[in-house]
C-alpha cells in the first residue's frame, strides 16, 4: 500500500510541476535557446520512428525518372532550396534561424527511402517549420520532388543547376 501511495504522490507531484512550469511560462520556447541533449534524442527517435511506420503505406510511383526530376527542380527551387539548400546553393541567411536546423537536401537520400522522402514532403514534420506540401502538390508533384531530391546525394553544382535549363532540343517553356 505504501508503495501505491509514492508512486501515486509522485505522478501528483510531477504533474503540478510540469502544470507550473507550463502555465507560468517558464518553459523556454524561443528557438534561439536549444533542447537539452536527451530532449533532442527523444524528439528525433520519435520523429524518425514515425516517418518510418507511416511510410509504409506509401506505395513508390516506380523508377523516378529524369523528366520527374526535372519537374521536381521548379517546385523545389520556388519552396524548398531556401531551407534546406541544394548543390552548389547554402540555404537563405534566415533559415539559420529555424529551430530543429532543416536538414541540409544533398545528405537526405542517406538518411531517407523514396517513401519516407514523400511522406515528410506530403504530410511536413510537427514542430519543425517543415509545412505539409500534399495540401498543395498533387501526389505526382511530390513525386516529382522524391526524384529530384534522390539525385541529389551525388549531383554537382554544375548538374544542378542544368535542371533549371530545359535539356536539348526540347520545347521552350510556355
Amino acid at each position: 500500500m505504501r508503495f501505491i501511495l509514492g508512486v501515486t504522490a509522485t505522478l501528483v507531484v510531477l504533474a503540478v510541476g510540469g502544470f507550473i512550469v507550463v502555465f507560468t511560462g517558464a518553459f523556454d520556447v524561443a528557438a534561439t535557446t536549444p533542447h537539452w541533449p536527451p530532449t533532442i534524442s527523444v524528439l528525433d527517435a520519435a520523429m524518425r520512428r514515425s516517418v518510418q511506420r507511416q511510410a509504409q503505406a506509401v506505395v513508390p510511383a516506380g523508377a523516378l525518372t529524369e523528366e520527374q526530376a526535372r519537374r521536381g527542380y521548379r517546385h523545389y527551387s520556388e519552396a524548398c532550396v531556401y531551407c534546406h539548400g541544394a548543390p552548389g546553393r547554402d540555404p537563405a541567411d534566415w533559415s539559420g534561424g529555424l529551430y530543429p536546423e532543416p536538414p541540409y537536401m544533398p545528405d537526405v537520400p542517406k538518411l531517407w527511402s523514396d517513401a519516407q522522402i514523400f511522406w515528410i514532403v506530403r504530410h511536413g514534420i510537427k514542430m519543425s517549420a517543415m509545412p505539409a506540401f500534399g495540401a498543395h502538390l498533387s501526389d505526382a508533384e511530390i513525386w516529382d520532388i522524391v526524384a529530384l531530391v534522390r539525385r541529389m546525394g551525388d549531383m554537382t553544382p554544375e548538374a544542378y543547376a542544368a535542371y533549371g535549363n530545359p535539356p536539348a532540343g526540347a520545347p521552350a517553356p510556355r
